[in-house]
């Protein structure tokens, strides 16, 4: 198909400088396979953090908030405050259960609502670990198993073992594999377990999981939940949390708020336990666009330059073609063309080399750690990534050369060939 005859001339350009083509379209391959390399390795990075925080932490957990207040005493029920001042010196706390009381009429409630994907009832004990002289403190968790899997996806973290033998095994329990390992216990081991009460039990080991996070590992087990009542000498209603799953999880604020004012306990939403870490997560995404955005913009530059010295070297050409009836909006479309073909041949090449790259991270081994799950470096293939890739660099391209194309369309042809 024969061309126009103003992309012809940007084609004849091209071609004859084939070497500073080729360097121009370079800096735009690089500063794009920079960008989409970066960007899939830390929103791989970010991806695997936030799904580690998010199956360790539920979209709602809805708890008994337990808050001692000193400022009254029994005093003030049978003397008149208003004619005396009582003042009590170490005032002992009364004792409250951290129960959620009428647990099994909120969760016939919750069931009722659509918005929920999962409900799991927990009841958490601080405890401590011992086999033989090894003694460590912990978090025992009693759970229904089948219903706290579709919560944390227990059931895709287990290292040895399977969820369903807290079901078959009487005591059972699931350790975190770093907790195990500290124990020195394996699969079929018995491990004894002792309340701050001074209660114990002993549990046979049917399976350890983990979650990638290592300060998590080392204490949490999960039991079934009328084994952790047993062991605390609970009835079978008593349970501290209410642990929720959401069809979306983006509405898990509101939903929280709405939570804890119709049954008056607290409700966090999983954005707010894990703030900290949300925060870290905002701030590596902002670092990685304005590192990826000043890669383009260099490789822009670079286009800029070498379209400028093009044009500076062609001056005469530009003063034929507009002697030859060529008007400045011609000349600013032969190199408006060679530029934004310049960022097209070098955003695809880019996208390549950015996959290339990707891959090759992808395939590199994690350095060996008992404390994390990852056996390779996370590394993410989302479209849209390399879609913003095409999309910045025939911007960038675009506005590099439009600058040194409008100069070039200005340029005076009788100055030009008067010399």
């Amino acid at each position: 198909m024969k061309l126009p005859v103003n992309y012809e001339i940007a084609k004849t350009h091209l071609l004859a400088k084939k070497r500073t083509t080729i360097t121009a379209m370079l800096g735009v391959t690089f500063g794009i396979g920079m960008y989409v390399l970066m960007i899939s390795f830390m929103t791989g990075f970010n991806e695997f953090l936030e799904d580690s925080l998010l199956s360790a932490t539920p979209d709602i957990n809805i708890y008994n908030d337990i808050k001692t207040d000193y400022s009254h005493s029994i005093l003030d029920e049978i003397s008149d405050t208003g004619k005396v001042m009582n003042v009590v010196h170490h005032p002992k706390p009364k004792d409250i259960t951290p129960n959620v009381r009428n647990s099994q009429k909120i969760i016939e409630d919750l069931k009722k609502d659509t918005r929920i994907k999962a409900i799991s009832p927990l009841l958490a004990t601080q405890v401590f670990y011992n086999n033989g002289p090894v003694q460590i403190n912990g978090t025992l968790q009693g759970v229904n198993i089948l219903e706290e899997a579709k919560i944390s996806g227990l059931d895709v973290k287990m290292k040895t073992g399977k969820i369903e033998n807290l079901l078959t095994v009487n005591n059972g329990i699931l350790l975190g594999h770093s907790l195990a390992t500290r124990l020195n216990v394996q699969m079929g081991d018995l491990v004894t377990l002792a309340t701050p009460n001074g209660t114990s039990m002993r549990f046979r080991v049917v399976g350890t999981f983990q979650f990638g996070l290592g300060s998590l590992d080392l204490i949490r087990s999960y039991v079934s939940l009328n084994n952790v009542q047993q062991l605390m000498g609970k009835d079978n209603q008593y349970v501290t949390n209410i642990n929720l799953k959401l069809n979306d999880n983006r509405e898990a604020t509101g939903m929280a708020k709405e939570f804890k004012k119709r049954y008056g306990y607290k409700a966090d939403d999983w954005q707010n336990a894990n703030a900290s870490a949300m925060v870290s997560i905002t701030i590596r995404n902002v670092m990685t666009f304005v590192v990826s955005f000043t890669l383009l913009v260099v490789a822009g530059f670079g286009i800029y330059n070498i379209m400028s010295m093009t044009i500076q070297n062609k001056l005469k050409d530009i003063a034929i073609l507009k002697a030859q009836g060529f008007s400045g909006t011609d000349v600013m479309t032969i190199f408006l063309a060679e530029s934004v073909t310049i960022g097209i041949l070098g955003a695809l090449t880019g996208l390549a080399l950015g996959y290339l790259m990707s891959y090759g991270v992808m395939n590199l081994p994690f350095p060996k750690n008992d404390n994390i799950s990852i056996t390779h470096y996370p590394v993410t293939f989302h479209w849209y990534h390399y879609a913003l890739g095409v999309i910045f660099g025939m911007i960038t391209t675009f506005i590099a050369g439009l600058m040194p194309s409008l100069k070039a369309a200005k340029i005076d042809p009788v100055a030009i060939l008067r010399g």
